[in-house]
């Protein structure tokens, strides 16, 4: 039964990809994080593997036993395959948010190219995404509140604690498909659940994270003849 109901609910790339590694165990080995295209995959896989966990978690500790039950109904699953990708996108955005806060922190760049890279990652993520089919009418104007925030963050001011993931746990109270009066009760539990999600993630990021290497291959290189010329320019 439960591989009945996981079938149909993950499915998009993102999601069968979180889907192996949760099986696999991949997310907990060590893989670093040194270039443009490695950031945009642990920003898309970790924000899947936190917005899944998260509200997979939180139905089944609120229907108990009957939680794989409510798999036969068709209306139900169509609630959560449109709810998890709003909390994907705030995931998505947290995570941003702390990922550029410990490159600015740590790379000796001007903070532009921080900017400069964040947008175009979080935008190059998105649009490998799309507008999937299963999401809700709301998605493109909840990915362009994810890029607004990316734009206008103040990078230097982002801390390396949970501070910015603040979008996350309230995401996941507004969208779970649980009716409003148990959602008042689970709010406060809901909330920690999701921001102790981030701890391990977080702690990866700081150790994987090589923001020397991140910019040295963002940036184009410079040929001996061209440095050559621009000396005798």
């Amino acid at each position: 039964m439960t591989r009945i109901w996981l079938a149909r609910l993950v499915s998009g790339d993102s999601w069968r990809a979180v889907r192996g590694y949760l099986v696999a165990g991949w997310w907990r080995s060590r893989h670093p994080v040194a270039n443009p295209a490695a950031l945009q995959h642990f920003l898309s896989t970790r924000a899947s593997l936190v917005a899944q966990s998260t509200l997979y978690g939180y139905l089944r500790a609120r229907s108990g036993a009957q939680f794989p039950d409510l798999f036969a109904n068709d209306t139900f699953v169509q609630s959560i395959n449109i709810a998890k990708w709003p909390i994907w996108l705030a995931c998505l955005s947290d995570l941003s948010i702390f990922a550029g806060g410990l490159l600015a922190h740590r790379a000796s760049v001007p903070l532009h190219e921080v900017a400069e890279l964040m947008n175009s990652t979080v935008e190059a993520t998105l649009a490998a995404t799309g507008v999937p089919v299963e999401a809700g009418p709301d998605f493109p104007q909840l990915a362009d509140q994810v890029r607004a925030r990316v734009r206008q963050c103040d990078w230097p001011s982002v801390r390396d604690d949970d501070t910015p993931f603040s979008e996350s746990p309230d995401a996941l109270v507004r969208w779970a498909p649980v009716v409003e009066e148990y959602k008042a009760l689970d709010g406060k539990f809901v909330r920690n659940s999701v921001r102790f999600r981030w701890q391990d993630i977080r702690r990866d990021l700081r150790r994987d994270l090589d923001a020397g290497a991140m910019f040295a291959t963002s940036r184009p290189a410079v040929s001996p003849h061209s440095a050559s010329a621009a000396d005798g320019a």
